[in-house]
């Protein structure tokens, strides 16, 4: 899993953080700042649209760094769509309560893997 995480991080976010800005697709940009660095960070996620903000399934655990710089910091901004929205609150979700919410083909997929176990609601301002 750590492999794939380096893989992702170095090479398939620079990809993905072009497709942001595209008018359709679950892509999304999160803005959060370093919790101990104070530097800048733009990370690329998938984001679904709900009511009231955006949900996100946390694929590789809620111990990754961007989640834990926006808790820290308790806001960030997301890009979603090539709009931007601030993130005022996360809330965990039970992924008994989250996994309908995602569109198909997202939903099954989720499903069938059977591992993520972690999502967050996205509240916007």
């Amino acid at each position: 899993m750590n492999q794939i995480r380096y893989f992702n991080k170095r090479f398939l976010n620079k990809l993905l953080r072009k497709l942001v800005y595209l008018p359709f697709g679950p892509f999304a940009l999160v803005k959060h700042l370093g919790r101990k660095s104070g530097k800048a960070y733009e990370t690329p996620i998938m984001a679904f649209p709900i009511q009231g903000g955006f949900l996100i399934a946390l694929t590789y655990g809620p111990q990754v760094d961007w989640y834990q710089n926006v808790k820290a910091a308790g806001h960030c901004e997301l890009v979603w769509h090539n709009k931007p929205f601030v993130v005022s609150q996360l809330e965990a979700v039970e992924p008994a309560a989250a996994v309908p919410l995602f569109p198909q083909p997202q939903r099954t997929i989720l499903k069938s893997m059977g591992l993520v176990h972690d999502f967050v609601k996205m509240s916007t301002a």
